[in-house]
């Protein structure tokens, strides 16, 4: 260990973190030893942040490891944030000891440093706080495997100490866990703790894979109910706490999953974690909506407060488009519930309108919201003469942000019906309220009048290159001349950094754009995949021949997001390399999902990815 007074000895000043030079380290490991608790708490943050950055270590982590090894025994308080951040400083998976590229690596100087001190960290395992010692086995954990006989031996019997005799039984679990990483078999499943019951359980799972034998998934779903109480669930690998651990277990067996789920929320979904667990499913698994969702039903009645009803029912309200055929049941409870005054009303109206069951309608006519609006214009787009004037209202009232942007999504499924709230949007484009989006609407069909096109080629001269395209290319959609759209667009794609957005832009241009071409041409070999994928779209838009786009364009097909944009053109282009089939049935028929959801998408990436491969391979 070394203390404080010895920090000046380190060039910290040569040694790199997060964001560059490491030379307020030494401030920042001083601070944890302030009597002022709140300016350790902001040292230890800011340590997490430029030491240990997003699981990232660097050059200066392994010098502050005696240090903070110091400060564990003799700074005044948060010996376990402290243990924490050595455990996870020094965090790695086994196997990568055997790789080449371990010696020499920031974590393989962590482990060193980290084995150095552990003997005198080792008295934290009897810390009378219940915090320390869960931390302190994690940071046996982290260097367990690199402890030389003497020190690996006193550890051990340290660990085999608490795992007999702590008082806490969650304390326990973790020794057995730190014991299993010592390569020992302990037989635990009929241990009277059920903390230690569900460890074992867990650990077997982690070594078995799925599917799980039977006796393990009771031992999961009837020791796994409740929560443990304690505030100190701290990860073991990466930022994956003991609870976390659980969820990803479960959701990996997604028949256990449910079954767990289910028996949890028939014992009164505690913290609600049968709810989650069953959101977690359906955001891993395929074509599980129907299990899921009648779960979500029978955990709303166990709900302890607006807010967990208000969970499940998002659940419900995100996935009930993908049943086949939503229950009478289902429907009654969510009108039941978005008929009341609760924070729980806006989801259960939400998901009654993607159910498209008919009272929605009456209901959203007394609660307009945004995303409310935007749902039910794509479930009743019959019903504009009676949404639109909402959405206008709304409009004129000032929305802004993603309010804005949903409200102008909604007017965008009502077609040429959508021109009466032209003024709102027009206003949009002035008062620069989601002007990006109000541009696109006002070019898919509206009227042209002297104040459209003055604000449309006012807001073309923006500074803002993304308002600058819309405006132009709607100008273009709108009267036909295409000059001022070549004009914005030359200096978009001429410019310095990222030009895939605009090239994305360019599809309502078509072979008007075909002056663009010398500067299109290029970017089809770009280093960027974003760039090449955008750019082999606008050159078949421009061109209408597939000849360059389709190889480009196939080669980044994958389940990635530029993978999906990808394919997206692809289909849009309606050719299908025979290569690449044996990808597409991947895509449309695997029992997992590939893509993750993504914040304000109105389809499921993931249900997006599959629907186009399927419609690829069903081209001849």
């Amino acid at each position: 260990m070394r203390s404080p007074a010895e920090l000046d000895h380190v060039p910290w000043h040569d040694l790199t973190h997060a964001y560059g030079p490491a030379a307020d380290v030494p401030e920042l490991i001083r601070a944890l030893y302030a009597a002022d608790d709140d300016t350790a708490e902001e040292a230890i943050y800011e340590l997490y942040g430029n030491i240990h950055h997003q699981g990232t270590v660097y050059p200066a982590s392994a010098p502050a490891v005696p240090f903070l090894a110091h400060a564990v025994l003799h700074a005044p308080g948060r010996r376990d944030e402290l243990l924490m951040l050595l455990a996870v400083l020094a965090d790695h998976d086994p196997e990568d000891i055997e790789s080449p590229r371990w010696p020499g690596s920031s974590v393989a100087a962590i482990c060193a440093e980290l084995v150095r001190v552990l003997p005198d960290l080792l008295p934290c395992l009897g810390d009378p706080e219940r915090g320390v010692r869960r931390a302190a086995l994690r940071v046996v954990a982290a260097a367990g495997g690199l402890l030389p006989a003497e020190v690996r031996a006193a550890a051990e019997h340290r660990v085999e100490e608490l795992y007999a005799t702590d008082p806490v039984a969650v304390v326990r679990a973790d020794a057995l866990v730190v014991l299993t990483r010592f390569g020992r078999e302990v037989e635990a499943y009929d241990s009277p703790f059920m903390e230690v019951r569900l460890a074992a359980a867990m650990l077997a799972a982690e070594r078995s894979g799925p599917p799980y034998e039977k006796r393990l998934v009771d031992i999961l779903a009837e020791d796994g109910a409740e929560p443990d109480p304690g505030t100190d669930d701290f990860p073991w690998t990466g930022t994956w706490s003991s609870d976390e651990h659980l969820t990803r277990l479960l959701t990996r067996d997604v028949d256990a999953g449910l079954s767990v789920a289910a028996r949890w929320i028939a014992a009164g979904d505690p913290g609600s974690r049968g709810s989650w667990l069953g959101a977690e499913i359906l955001e891993t698994w395929r074509d599980r909506e129907p299990e899921v969702l009648d779960l979500a039903l029978a955990a709303l009645p166990h709900q302890r407060d607006a807010r967990g009803s208000a969970r499940c029912l998002t659940t419900i309200s995100e996935w009930v488009e993908y049943l086949p055929a939503p229950s009478a049941e289902l429907r009654d409870t969510l009108h039941r519930y978005a008929r009341t005054d609760e924070e729980s009303a806006a989801p259960a109206l939400l998901a009654l309108v993607r159910s498209r069951d008919p009272r929605a309608l009456d209901l959203v006519l007394r609660n307009p919201g945004p995303e409310t609006l935007r749902a039910a214009a794509t479930a009743f787009p019959e019903a504009a003469d009676r949404l639109i004037p909402l959405v206008r209202s709304s409009l004129a009232d000032g929305a802004t942000g993603n309010e804005a942007i949903a409200l102008i999504d909604a007017l965008a499924q009502f077609g040429t019906a959508a021109r009466q709230a032209q003024p709102e949007l027009l206003d949009c484009l002035r008062t620069r309220r989601a002007a990006v989006v109000a541009a696109r609407q006002i070019g898919r069909g509206g009227v042209v009048t002297p104040e459209t096109t003055s604000l449309l080629h006012e807001a073309a001269r923006s500074t803002d290159p993304q308002l600058s395209a819309a405006a132009a290319l709607a100008h273009h959609r709108l009267t036909g001349d295409a000059d001022p759209a070549l004009r914005v667009f030359e200096g978009l794609l001429s410019a310095q950094g990222p030009v895939h957005w605009h090239l994305s832009s360019l599809r309502s241009l078509g072979s008007a754009g075909a002056a663009l071409l010398p500067l299109i041409e290029p970017l089809l070999t770009a280093r960027y995949e974003w760039t090449r994928m955008a750019a082999a779209e606008a050159h078949h838009r421009v061109t209408g021949s597939p000849e360059r786009a389709v190889p480009i364009l196939a080669a980044l097909i994958g389940s990635t997001p530029v993978g999906l944009s990808a394919l997206r053109a692809l289909a849009e282009i309606g050719q299908v390399p025979e290569e690449l089939r044996p990808t597409l049935r991947s895509f449309a028929f695997s029992p997992l999902r590939l893509l993750p959801a993504i914040p304000f998408a109105e389809v499921h990436p993931d249900e997006e990815l599959r629907t186009l491969a399927r419609s690829l391979l069903s081209l001849t």
